[in-house]
């Protein structure tokens, strides 16, 4: 059956502060793509966007920030097109757009209003990177104005020139600029779309997740968002690495004497890119890319206390069971022999295995022993640690933990890996194949999305689908576990973690930079 689409040269239009556009209309969902939300040189703050006289068109998804690493990804341990399905696009520096999902263009609606925060770090990813991004069926099924948005990323929004000049004081943070254009574009006009500029929550996976929490420690943020959902992403971004030497061999490469740095804006990209590339490797250190403190930004959370207007935010915070063992662990599966399980598991803590069995089993009674030697032991800690320093700023509103324990039929039973929790909360499971188990998706997916619907609107995630999800406390560590049969746990993988973690190398599986590629050409 054909669906109900509407394209029309007077309908349907929204009235922005910069000019008219024209998207289209799906089966009742109203979309605007590629919006453009500001515009910015090169290293310099982000700036509104110019307006425009007429109609612009906003049916196109607007050009997407360059790719850091390959564009492509190229899995070798498990496909992961299969696992997690990626869309590719044009990329050009000057990518600050959004694409817009509503249900109506009525200014007095007030819907809910989700600005989403694409994952790849601060370095890669797009607001279309995922198949699981669309924010149809989360406009359509939960009522609420979805934004998507794309953003400088890497040495483009996060490479320190602050030593070569007071106009480039914030290069650093160039990047959080845009997000913080893109906030003040929703607040001036999301009316237009049917959104409530005064119910705003920002949610974002991985490095989506470290812009949220970014924000909340940006000031000049403050008041431009209400709620925040962070998945898989309080992990700290910045690694304290000192900018200054990699630039200065950069200049050294590109024949550009320091005095006249600024030449460094009208590089083509790609020469920027090489040179960069060139200097790391010279360097022999690579850049994290991420915000720096400096004022504008006031740190991680964890390192310098929850800004004055943080402490006013109510968050969801949540990781999934295996994170990146989910992909990259070891081979074993639901079918493996239990002596198989056995020795995978005595290759991860030798004499120890004993006791990390029997801690395994009693946080996760009814997860298959396959799933003990993929286990996250990275992100979670983080995020208690992140929800433990929350607890201590002193915070009247309330945080909600998450643990997404599903293992999926892919592939003889993967545990929920990095990415693996989108399509449930976006409630674009059928965007996602792996993610459809018969049985088993449509209630989770329905909590899931549920949840965060709810928290959007009231800032409380509970639904009548849910069992009773009560706010984190440093005592109980209270957390939501969305699994085949859901369930709010207290403290019920502290001594797990920590078998573990006494088992591993310190600072096992924490994230490095790497050192780029470079082909040894002439640039």
């Amino acid at each position: 059956m054909a669906r109900n689409f509407v394209s029309m040269p007077d309908f349907p239009i929204a009235k922005t502060e910069a000019g008219k556009i024209r998207g289209f209309e799906l089966d009742g969902i109203i979309t605007f793509l590629g919006i453009p939300y500001a515009t910015a040189r090169r290293f310099h703050p982000a700036q509104p966007v110019e307006k425009w006289d007429g109609v612009r068109d906003a049916t196109n998804y607007g050009v997407i920030a360059p790719a850091y690493g390959s564009a492509v990804y190229e899995g070798t341990v498990t496909p992961g097109e299969l696992l997690t399905p990626h869309r590719y696009w044009p990329e050009n520096e000057n990518c600050q757009n959004l694409n817009v999902w509503t249900n109506t263009l009525d200014q007095n609606a007030k819907k809910p209003v989700m600005v989403w925060f694409h994952g790849g770090g601060f370095s890669d990813g797009s607001a279309i990177e995922l198949e699981a991004y669309d924010g149809d069926a989360l406009c359509r099924n939960g009522d609420v104005v979805v934004v998507t948005v794309n953003h400088r990323l890497h040495l483009l929004g996060y490479l320190d020139l602050s030593a070569f000049g007071q106009q480039y004081h914030n290069s650093v943070n160039a990047g959080i600029t845009d997000l913080v254009e893109a906030l003040t574009w929703v607040q001036h006009n999301i009316s237009a779309f049917g959104g409530d500029p005064d119910n705003v929550t920002i949610f974002g996976q991985s490095g989506g997740g470290g812009k949220v929490y970014t924000l909340m420690q940006t000031p000049q943020a403050a008041g431009l968002f209400h709620k925040a959902i962070i998945m898989s992403g309080t992990d700290n971004f910045d690694r304290g690495l000192d900018h200054t030497p990699i630039v200065k061999e950069m200049l050294r490469v590109l024949n550009i004497p320091e005095s006249k740095v600024e030449q460094l804006e009208t590089v083509s990209y790609s020469r920027l890119m090489r040179a960069y590339c060139r200097a790391a490797n010279t360097i022999g250190a690579a850049i994290n890319w991420g915000p720096v403190p400096n004022g504008y930004y006031l740190g991680h959370p964890v390192d310098v206390g929850f800004s004055e207007y943080g402490k006013k935010v109510p968050m969801i915070v949540g990781t999934v069971i295996a994170e990146f063992g989910g992909v990259f662990g070891t081979a074993v599966t639901r079918s493996s022999s239990e002596k198989d399980k056995l020795a995978a598991v005595k290759k991860l803590c030798g004499d120890h295995s004993d006791k990390l069995i029997a801690a395994f089993q009693k946080a996760y009674p009814d997860t298959d022993l396959s799933v003990l030697p993929k286990l996250d032991v990275w992100v979670r800690p983080r995020a208690l640690q992140f929800m433990d320093a929350h607890v201590k700023s002193g915070s009247a509103a309330p945080a909600y933990l998450y643990q997404f324990g599903l293992v999926f039929d892919v592939n003889d039973g993967t545990p929920a890996w990095h990415c693996s929790d989108i399509p449930f909360v976006f409630h674009s499971c059928h965007n996602v194949p792996c993610a459809n188990i018969n049985d088993v998706t449509d209630c989770l997916e329905n909590e899931m999305f549920g949840a965060a619907v709810a928290f959007a609107r009231t800032g409380d995630p509970n639904h009548d689908g849910l069992p009773k999800w009560l706010p984190y406390t440093s005592e109980s560590r209270e957390t939501m576990v969305f699994d085949r049969k859901t369930a709010l746990r207290t403290d019920y993988d502290t001594v797990l973690l920590q078998s573990i973690l006494d088992c591993l190398p310190k600072n096992a599986g924490a994230f490095a930079a790497m050192l780029p590629p470079d082909d040894g050409s002439a640039i």
